[in-house]
């Protein structure tokens, strides 16, 4: 049955794919339910590794669902995990480095791992995808705390590497009707895709607030992928290429019925290939003059589409525009001051889709302005900020006033300021952390000191530089 699920799911070896094909996988979120109702999603994310590819181990990580507990359990007392296809072997040697390294965020105990399914059901697909299994490293995360998943992902973080692949066992809504588990399963899934740690977060918060009923939890494994976005955002975002490959829930398999269900999600992630250039001429990236123009027409029409004016220009995607991964953000300013200001690091959707959905939120969607009228449409100016993937600093020494943008969490707030805002103000270091850290992300004027910091540079096109040029 499994192998079965396995050639027929897109890329898989029927489909005429060679083996070693496409990159290779870094991550992979599957369920863990039974097979009749999870295992042709499963399949759909397992069918991505490439045949004939290995791994110098696989991390297997999921929820416990039996005991709780105040961190990670890594199983580091059996040398093998059976099932009717043979064994495989566990890395006793990383489990017990992962104890040492993670003092309290990593333990071994057994009640853990003890009938605990959601590591289990993997095997058989890692099985049969590869000649010979690469040792796994079984974690079952006993907790939801954010604080503690940030230390257990700090940990993790190092492994996180193209050697290395991470299996992210959750199934996702649990005992909604079928309409209900679609809107919140495929909801989950595009903040997973598009957004980091704080959009996953958020859209927890919003499902919660539905309240759809009969709905227990929006992912049975939210500490596990929570654990996943926090390494990712670590090593920068835009790094990676977030792919959501299949979706169904219980109610699509014979065995299972409408009125209560539990969804299911694949999605995997990969290295992405950024067109980043050395910043030794004084740019991040080297846009021809028709991919600056067709940035600005793009914003420009989404807009004035919306407010039914008419557009003139060329808004098609060219170049670079065609391209995914890129995180952007629209500005427009109006007689010289902002009027909306929307953005988002990283997006699965090309670079002109994400400036068209941006151009519309800074317009219509920014609450600190009211929407934006026709009267003021044609008077606006466009800046289109396209980043680079964000980075981890551990000290104002690896922060530039001028070419960086910071962005700032601390617990469930957030906020960021792009790197002209300090040009455009004329603040101090301190003044555009401060600014950034009371103003934007809500925690106080010192609270960047104990938050955590990421930095990204931005190459920005300014409609006042294309005159003429539209």
């Amino acid at each position: 049955m499994i192998a079965a699920w396995l050639h027929q799911a897109p890329g898989g070896p029927e489909s005429g794919r060679p083996a070693e094909s496409g990159p290779a996988p870094q991550a992979l979120i599957v369920p863990h339910a039974g097979y009749v109702f999870s295992g042709e999603v499963a399949a759909a994310a397992f069918s991505r590794i490439p045949r004939g590819h290995d791994y110098k181990r696989i991390f297997l990580i999921g929820p416990s669902h039996r005991v709780g507990f105040a961190g990670a359990s890594v199983d580091t007392l059996y040398n093998y995990a059976g099932t009717p296809l043979g064994n495989v072997r566990i890395d006793v040697a990383t489990g017990q480095e992962l104890i040492r390294k993670g003092a309290s965020a990593f333990i071994c105990r057994n009640d853990a791992h003890n009938r605990e399914h959601c590591l289990e059901v993997q095997l058989p697909f890692l099985q049969l995808v590869f000649e010979e299994v690469p040792p796994i490293v079984p974690i079952v995360v006993g907790t939801q705390r954010l604080g503690i998943l940030q230390q257990i992902a700090e940990v993790l973080e190092p492994y996180f590497n193209e050697e290395n692949l991470f299996v992210i066992s959750s199934d996702f809504s649990h005992y909604p009707s079928y309409e209900d588990a679609r809107t919140s399963d495929l909801f989950l899934a595009e903040a997973i895709t598009s957004g980091g740690l704080v959009a996953f977060l958020n859209a927890i918060s919003d499902l919660d607030k539905k309240n759809f009923p009969g709905e227990d939890t929006a992912a049975c494994g939210a500490s596990a992928i929570a654990i996943l976005l926090s390494i990712m955002d670590a090593q920068g975002r835009g790094n990676f290429a977030v792919e959501h490959v299949m979706y169904r829930n219980s109610g699509d398999s014979p065995y299972g019925d409408k009125d209560s269900v539990v969804g299911y999600n694949a999605i995997v992630v990969s290295r992405a290939g950024a067109r980043v250039i050395d910043q030794e001429d004084g740019h991040l990236f080297h846009f021809s003059e028709e991919e600056k123009a067709r940035m600005i027409a793009t914003a420009r029409a989404a807009i004035y589409t919306k407010l039914g004016l008419a557009f003139e220009g060329d808004a098609s995607p060219v170049g670079i525009l065609k391209e995914k991964g890129y995180g952007v953000f629209v500005t427009l300013n109006l007689d010289g001051r902002l009027r909306g200001c929307i953005g988002r690091f990283t997006a699965s959707s090309s670079l002109w889709s994400t400036i068209r959905e941006m151009a519309l939120s800074a317009a219509f969607d920014d609450l600190r302005f009211p929407a934006l009228s026709r009267k003021e449409a044609p008077q606006v100016k466009i800046e289109v900020s396209v980043l680079s993937p964000l980075k981890r600093i551990a000290s104002l020494d690896q922060f530039k006033l001028g070419r960086d943008g910071i962005y700032m969490i601390k617990g469930y707030n957030h906020g960021t300021f792009l790197p002209q805002v300090a040009t455009e103000t004329g603040w101090t270091t301190e003044e555009f952390l401060g600014h950034c850290a009371r103003d934007k992300a809500g925690i106080g004027w010192f609270g960047w000191k104990d938050a955590e910091l990421y930095t990204y540079q931005a190459e920005v096109v300014k409609e006042s530089d294309l005159a003429g040029k539209l």
